[in-house]
């Protein structure tokens, strides 16, 4: 009775002061996460903004930032790089001295020399000789030649995507995997926690109730690393066949049976030492979101010569240091000395990449840059209008495609090297996502992608300074806004 009164007593001498009390907690925690963000952040403008949001809201930004603005995957992912597939004995026999891919090419291949050295470092991984690169225009190509791999599987698959949709298409991919399974082969699906709600039902209960091993990356349910996702696409089968480009699993990319948003992009189908650096990415991300260490000769298949192109596959992620992606952009635009082409569906490239952007058209080299005409994100296609007159007063050209919507991710410079996957020109891509990429060092296949970006560009229309220029006010506002969240888009 006398400890309740006491309880009463402290209640009513504190209730005055709760207010306070509130305002006192609130406004520090609001200082220790705008500290935090400024602290930790790779980005200024993303360390800026969310000490403006946690400042400018107190309570609702701290919440906010809690959820989405810290990165809890960085730690867990380097606890796990030691899960690593083991290589293949002989594997440095297939690695290539940068000197190498420079003396192909006389002095044309300075060009390779720089991007190579740049990237040996970047990326912790060997530039290897040897591979076969095909490439799969759109749906109608990529899809029938990954479902052939898939019917002709002995002993491994591994898949990874960011949307597998349970769609006409998606259900021949559900059958041709459990298929597979039936038959003994080992499969592992990945698909990425958001992207797979794309589509109802969500195709990893189908692929689960089928008996495929089906894994999600970041479940929705992880709110604290809800913004962090995997980006990736890339299968490989029996450890030595590997497909990997811009294309998810869904129907819109075979645009002459697309129900919705008709979509052309491009994948590619890679033979050779590379494909183990693709198995490596993938059992790393495998362990990640299941704890299982995927290992042996199952998995990796004995390298083998499969053709003339040097390659090297380049994973990136926020659990990087330092950004793989941005570092392999830079080091290609600084390299180039005639010619740079990039294609992408989102360009909202941060400040540095704007400013090698500029600086490459300043030295003389031949600038492209391929869009689409009409963005399917209509907020990042308002935040890349805001940047046109900044990339068009450079000397850069800027091309818009007409529908369907491109969705494809390619790099190339000098005519002799290309840089493929996953990754968009944006913060996204940039800071956020787990991406995959692969560069290739060869003649032959630059020329083969430069012909086909030529003809994307004599089908486009040039969007010119003066067309800029003239827009209405209020679109130049809007598209200034939309900028403003760039960091985030």
């Amino acid at each position: 009775m006398f400890d309740s009164l006491i309880d009463i007593l402290i209640l009513d001498w504190i209730e005055p002061y709760w207010p306070y009390i509130l305002t006192f907690i609130t406004t520090v925690l609001s200082i220790l996460a705008a500290g935090h963000a400024i602290l930790t952040k790779r980005d200024v403008r993303s360390g800026l903004g969310w000490a403006g949001v946690v400042l400018l809201s107190p309570g609702v930004g701290v919440v906010l930032y809690l959820c989405l603005g810290i990165n809890r995957v960085q730690r867990k992912a380097k606890a796990l790089r030691n899960t690593r597939v083991r290589m293949p004995s002989g594997f440095y026999r297939f690695a290539v001295d940068p000197v190498e891919t420079s003396e192909r090419y006389g002095h044309a291949g300075e060009t390779l020399l720089q991007i190579a050295k740049t990237l040996g470092h970047v990326s912790g991984k060997p530039l290897l000789r040897g591979n076969r690169i095909d490439i799969l225009q759109n749906g109608e190509e990529a899809y029938p030649a990954m479902l052939e791999a898939i019917d002709q599987a002995k002993v491994s698959i591994s898949l990874q995507t960011y949307i597998f949709d349970s769609d006409r298409l998606g259900l021949k991919f559900v059958e041709a995997l459990a298929a597979a399974v039936a038959r003994g082969v080992q499969v592992r699906v990945l698909i990425d926690g958001i992207g797979v709600r794309y589509s109802f039902p969500p195709v990893h209960g189908l692929l689960r109730a089928r008996g495929v091993p089906t894994a999600l990356f970041i479940p929705v349910r992880n709110i604290k690393v809800l913004n962090l996702r995997t980006h990736r696409k890339m299968m490989v089968v029996d450890g030595g066949v590997g497909f990997t480009g811009g294309m998810n699993i869904r129907l819109n990319h075979i645009v002459s049976e697309a129900e919705k948003e008709p979509t052309i992009d491009i994948h590619f189908r890679l033979q050779g030492p590379v494909v183990t650096q693709l198995q490596e990415v993938f059992a790393e991300d495998w362990n990640f979101a299941t704890g299982e260490v995927l290992h042996g000769p199952k998995w990796v298949a004995p390298m083998q010569m499969h053709g003339n192109i040097f390659a090297r596959g380049i994973a990136d992620g926020p659990d990087e240091t330092v950004s793989a992606l941005a570092m392999t952009l830079h080091a290609a635009l600084s390299a180039a000395k005639k010619r740079i082409r990039v294609v992408t569906p989102y360009f909202v490239p941060d400040i540095t990449l704007l400013s090698a952007l500029s600086v490459a058209s300043a030295r003389g080299i031949e600038v492209d840059i391929v869009i689409p005409q009409k963005g399917n994100l209509r907020f990042v296609e308002w935040a890349a209008w805001s940047q046109m007159q900044e990339v068009l007063s450079f000397g850069c050209r800027i091309w818009l495609t007409p529908p369907p919507f491109d969705h494809s991710k390619i790099m190339t410079v000098d005519g002799l090297w290309v840089l493929f996957g996953s990754s968009n020109w944006d913060a996204r891509s940039l800071r956020l996502n787990f991406e995959h990429n692969v560069e290739a060092h060869d003649q032959h296949f630059a020329e083969t992608m430069d012909a086909i970006i030529s003809e994307k560009i004599a089908r486009a229309q040039a969007l010119t300074l003066d067309a800029v220029d003239t827009r209405p006010f209020w679109k130049k506002f809007r598209d200034s806004i939309a900028r403003l969240g760039s960091p985030y888009l």
